[in-house]
């Protein structure tokens, strides 16, 4: 409680903290989002750099294009972890929109390298399933 100048008691309350849930959230969405912007990265400079052996290519388009898009997914995937390690409302949905569409580019990829595919969609589970099950006992 705080006093004011005109002798009133205020109740102010501190900024809630993350739990360690909403940390584990953010800091799995902060790898899974380096990784894709790695990937993403390492597809745009050099395609030959990202296919395995000589195997299938993506389901759709070019790697360079999924370089593209998976550079952009994955760098917003890093900005929001911010939000999420500051407690914002707008980070948890946002978080989850993003491991969701994170998961599903992983299936247009998944012919060219199915056990990428399957990690980085295990880590978007997980990032999915940590801020809609444990969020409420993050901000308790």
């Amino acid at each position: 409680m705080a006093t004011t100048a005109s002798g009133q008691t205020s109740t102010t309350r501190p900024d809630p903290e993350p739990s360690g849930w909403a940390i584990f959230a953010a800091v799995i969405l902060f790898v899974s989002g380096t990784f894709g912007l790695i990937w993403g990265l390492g597809a745009i400079l050099n395609d030959k750099v990202v296919t395995v052996g000589g195997r299938g290519g993506v389901i759709v388009a070019d790697f360079t294009t999924w370089g593209w898009i998976h550079l952009v997914v994955g760098a917003l995937m890093i900005l929001t972890c911010f939000g999420l390690f500051a407690m914002r409302g707008w980070a948890r949905w946002t978080a989850v929109f993003f491991a969701t569409l994170n998961a599903i580019l992983q299936v247009g990829a998944f012919p060219a390298f199915p056990l990428w595919s399957l990690t980085a969609i295990a880590l978007d589970v997980i990032v999915i399933y940590q801020l809609t099950v444990n969020w409420e006992s993050a901000r308790a």
